[in-house]
């Protein structure tokens, strides 16, 4: 295998837009390419080193999706179960619904929100942080407000359409964050803990940092196009609250720790060292393609074409569509600064990619960089 293609793929961009990049190649569980280049401070010229933490945003979604399925494993719940079984504030939705003449109407929805409309975004939700019960309970709280309350709070905005009858990205994952509380008993953040995180050994990923990884934790930036380069955006624009641990967009962490993750999903759900997180079946189930006739046609990202959607993942199902080298079945996702996630079971391989723009160019870099990897390994 020669990642010297990958490497230069690196050099390009890093030379291009993206402040930094950072790329680790798993193959047979052993580390085979760990590659970065680029400034993790542009202002002050710092070369980017090892340990550096950042914002996963919604690679977060994957860990969330496999603690909602560590549960339906022990029987804790079905994902044809009305969601309201758990979070009764779900029991009683509003539609908003389009007339003939324009005029939008609140309906009462007709299909109740299950488990897994969470799990593949279509409960009806939308992404919009700024609506107003989220910015009530915000204000309520003095920006406290919980994972639990934040679910509350969003059962109060009517849904974009009747449950599972279209695809949404939206904050599903944020309230399967609540319902994995629910469920456990535990705050959803120390069941990651307890569950997968510490089973795996990974030290540095976390909704909140201790203060060696504060320091750790690199800025982040937007390309300028008018200025002609990328501009520090300090903050987290998802995280509304200090106590909301969000299972869309909340977790932070290092290429290498999120990586013993990933690949344990590449093991099939365990990982080389024998920690099981999944079954082997809710790792094929996951990777399932949930769309139907219904919702496939809202799934229309560009750089989706061939993929499908599983259980909070993107899925390979078409080569014809993707034009991806990767095989059918691979699958994974991505986050809102660029980092992404390949795990790919039939391959043995495990690709964690970093970096922190947020406004990614991820159309272009990461259908590249995917063609670029499987190109290596031939």
């Amino acid at each position: 295998m020669d990642f010297k293609p990958l490497a230069s793929f690196i050099d390009r961009i890093t030379s291009w837009r993206v402040p930094w990049a950072e790329v680790l190649v798993m193959h047979q569980n052993e580390p085979v390419f760990h590659y970065r280049n680029g400034y993790a401070n542009l202002e002050e010229q710092t070369p980017i080193g090892d340990g550096a933490i950042f914002n996963l945003y919604s690679m977060t979604k994957i860990m969330t999706c496999v603690a909602g399925l560590q549960l339906v494993e022990r029987g804790d719940m079905l994902l044809s179960d009305p969601l309201s079984e758990y979070l009764p504030e779900y029991a009683d939705m509003k539609v908003k619904k389009t007339m003939a003449n324009g005029e939008v109407r609140l309906e009462q929805a007709t299909r109740a929100i299950t488990v897994r409309d969470l799990f593949t975004m279509t409960a009806g939700f939308s992404y919009d942080v700024g609506c107003p019960s989220i910015q009530e309970i915000v204000q309520s709280s003095n920006g406290t407000a919980s994972t639990r309350d934040f679910a509350k709070a969003l059962a109060k905005e009517p849904l974009l359409f009747e449950p599972g009858t279209h695809w949404n990205y939206s904050m599903c994952h944020d309230v399967l964050g609540a319902l994995v509380e629910v469920v456990s008993g535990k705050r959803f953040g120390t069941y990651l803990r307890d569950a997968i995180i510490e089973p795996l050994g990974m030290k540095d990923t976390a909704f909140d940092l201790n203060e060696e990884q504060q320091r750790r934790l690199i800025p982040q930036y937007a390309y300028n196009d008018e200025l002609g380069q990328a501009v520090r955006m300090d903050g987290n624009g998802f995280r509304v609250s200090t106590e909301l641990e969000s299972g869309g967009a909340g977790l932070m962490s290092t290429v290498s720790d999120y990586a013993r993750f990933l690949n344990a999903l590449t093991g099939r759900g365990t990982s080389p060292d024998g920690v099981r997180i999944l079954s082997q079946a809710s790792v094929e189930l996951m990777r399932t393609d949930h769309l139907n006739e219904m919702t496939r046609g809202d799934y229309s990202w560009d750089h989706m074409d061939g993929y499908g959607y599983g259980l909070g993942v993107r899925t390979h199902i078409s080569k014809a569509g993707s034009g991806s080298l990767s095989p059918l079945g691979e699958f994974g996702w991505s986050g809102a600064a660029g980092c992404m996630a390949i795990i790919d079971p039939d391959s043995e391989l495990t690709v964690m990619y970093a970096q922190h723009l947020l406004n990614s160019q991820e159309p272009y870099v990461q259908r590249r960089l995917r063609n670029v990897v499987y190109s290596c390994l031939s």
